[in-house]
This record gives C-alpha cells, structure tokens and sequence, in this order.
C-alpha cells in the first residue's frame, strides 16, 4: 500500500535528479518575476524568452503553428467525412484557413532564413528540396482553402474523395519538409549555436 504522506513530501520536496520539488520551484519562479522589474526593456525580453532571443530567425518558432493547424485539420476532416458530421468538417475548415496563413508567415521566414544562415553545399541542397516542401505546402494549402469557400464549407461526391486526397498529400509533404528542417538542425546544426560539451564528471543525467 502507497503511504501518501511520503509520497505528497517526496513531490513537494523533490527527488528523483531534481535539486528541489514544487516548494523550491515556485520559489524560483517568484524570484524570477521579482527580479524582472530590475532590468531594462531588452533584458526583460531576454530573461522572459531567451530562447527566441537567441535565434537566427523566427522561421524555428513559427513552423510549429501550421504544422498544428493543418494535421489537426486533416484528422478532423477525415474523421468528419467519415462520421458524415459537417459540424466538424466546419471547424476543420476554420483549422485549414488558419494553418494556410500560418504557413505563408513560415514559408516567407524560411526564405528569409535561408539567405542569412551560413550552411555548406550539402546542406544547401538539402534546405532547397525543405524550401520546395514549404512552398507546395502553401500552394495546396491555399488550393484546398480556396475550394472550401468557394463550395460554402460542403464538398460531396467524388469532388470530397479527391479533396481528401490532395488534404492527404498535404500532410505527407508536411512531414516530408518537417524531416528535412530536423535533419538540417539535429544532424548539420544550421542556425545552431553548439554549446561547450562539458567533462564527464559534470554532465547531468536523467534517471529513470
């Protein structure tokens, strides 16, 4: 039988390779916002998104909303189609509108990117193949949203089997330009600034 008492102290206290647990991190997090009022505009920036304020570009940040957007929609457009409920076909449709328009911001960011980062030549013909997986993303994106307006939102017949199809092949080139852009970061580093690998005596490992 599991003894509360030890297991509440064990998770407020901390454990496992954590320093402290809750106690200490809410500790941490007000010393945080006390000290924020301490700095100025651009160094609050920097403390409050350091991640963001350390990058290159903003292509990284935004490629995750129409990635968001468009497999969301395509799982509720199919599941909708399926299930013969328009109600969420529509709201599939408003996904697809958004994750059109979030992917426009990204291709533009992606091209804006790919001239100001500095990448080897096999890297370059791997960011160009990325560069077209963007762009055919937002050209059938736009395609597939142009069509559901202009159908009013309902789409029947063999016209919904092939614009089920063409949704399917916009995620398939999703993917195929999202591996792309990880193989580029992960594997080549593009953008990244590598950090100083520390000696093994002070590397910290998660235990499970």
């Amino acid at each position: 039988m599991v003894d509360m008492n030890n297991f509440l102290s064990f998770q407020v206290h901390g454990g496992a390779d954590h320093d402290g647990g809750i106690a200490d991190s809410v500790a941490s997090l007000l010393t945080f916002f006390e000290e924020l009022p301490r700095h100025n505009a651009p160094d609050i920036f920097s403390a409050l998104l350091p991640g963001i304020s350390s990058m290159a570009n903003i292509h990284p940040l935004l490629v995750h909303f129409p990635i968001a957007f468009l497999s969301t929609f395509f799982i509720l457009d199919m599941v909708g189609a399926l299930a013969k409920n328009q109600h969420w076909r529509n709201v599939a449709s408003w996904l697809l509108y958004f994750g059109t328009i979030a992917a426009a911001f990204t291709v533009t960011a992606g091209l804006i990117a790919a001239g100001s980062v500095a990448h080897g030549v096999e890297v370059h013909a791997i960011m160009e193949r990325h560069e077209h997986f963007g762009v055919f993303v937002l050209s059938l994106a736009t395609l597939l949203s142009a069509w559901r307006i202009k159908s009013g939102g309902v789409i029947q017949g063999g016209a919904n089997s092939l614009f089920l199809i063409l949704a399917t092949l916009l995620c398939v080139l999703m993917v195929l330009g999202a591996d792309l852009g990880g193989l580029m970061v992960y594997h080549y580093g593009v953008a990244v600034n590598a950090p100083t690998v520390p000696d093994s005596g002070s590397m910290h490992m998660h235990n499970h």
